[in-house]
């Protein structure tokens, strides 16, 4: 299938590791430009230099920390001068991923804390759609992933939880805005994914716990229902064709890309 994404402008955030590479690498593949946003000057180098002879494709870093409003339009304005017109596509995928670390028990949850993660993963999308959103109306077409996590159907991590819903939340409000002008606006939940993070986390805990690698593996895969661990690339998958014209019969909702829940029914 073509997903008719040949000469696109796309902005992923977070595009420096882990899934939003990824994803900037799958967009690169189907002919997109992109420019990828994060904060690390020397890891947006280095992944644009390899996405860019991967694909062929202009790919170029743009440094902006999305807790900033100034950043944001800063790294937009820059993104767009080198793709050489408006983002046509944004990816924000620019958010600590849970799973990783024990989540802060009610006690231990600070205002800080709280604040910090809300204003990282839900107000830094807003902030980044809120830059693009003029160049997209303007041009009749555009298309917004926002990458959320399935902490938002579970227990067991609050601020995770409200983080993720408060994520869908945007999404759909953008979505009935945006889509009468040819914008469409989604949300993926990844669950526990395998991404260059993951191989020194296994290793570690393996060793702690006296087992292998193997059976590491197996347990981190027990959460979902096809019992192995999903690839960050096979999320890109989903999210590339989601940035494609393609998908335009998909505006507001929340795809999960974990595996499956089990015994969990989402209608």
């Amino acid at each position: 299938m073509d997903l008719q994404l040949q000469g696109k402008r796309a902005l992923v955030t977070g595009g420096s590791r882990g899934i939003g590479k990824a994803i900037a690498r799958g967009l690169a593949r189907e002919g997109a430009d992109v420019a990828l946003l994060a904060r690390g000057e020397e890891a947006l180098r280095s992944a644009a230099a390899e996405l860019a002879a991967e694909s062929g494709r202009r790919v170029v870093g743009v440094r902006a920390d999305t807790r900033s409003d100034e950043q944001v339009r800063d790294a937009v304005a820059s993104a767009t001068a080198q793709l050489g017109g408006a983002i046509e596509i944004l990816v924000a995928a620019a958010a600590e991923p849970a799973g990783f670390a024990a989540p802060p028990q009610l006690a231990e949850i600070t205002a800080s804390h709280f604040h910090a993660e809300m204003d990282t993963k839900v107000m830094g999308y807003l902030r980044c759609a809120r830059e693009v959103a003029p160049g997209m109306t303007a041009g009749g077409w555009g298309r917004i992933v926002l990458i959320s996590g399935l902490a938002a159907r579970q227990t067991g991590n609050a601020v995770g939880s409200m983080r993720n819903v408060a994520v869908a939340a945007l999404a759909k409000n953008l979505a009935d805005e945006l889509g009468p002008q040819g914008v469409n606006v989604t949300v993926v939940h990844p669950g526990l994914t395998r991404t260059e993070r993951t191989a020194p986390l296994v290793a570690a805990r393996a060793k702690a716990q006296g087992v292998s690698e193997s059976a590491v593996l197996a347990q981190m895969a027990s959460g979902n229902a096809i019992r192995q661990l999903v690839d960050a690339a096979e999320v890109a998958d989903v999210v590339v064709f989601l940035c494609s014209p393609r998908s335009r019969a998909i505006n507001g909702d929340v795809i999960a890309a974990g595996g499956g829940a089990p015994r969990a029914i989402h209608y």
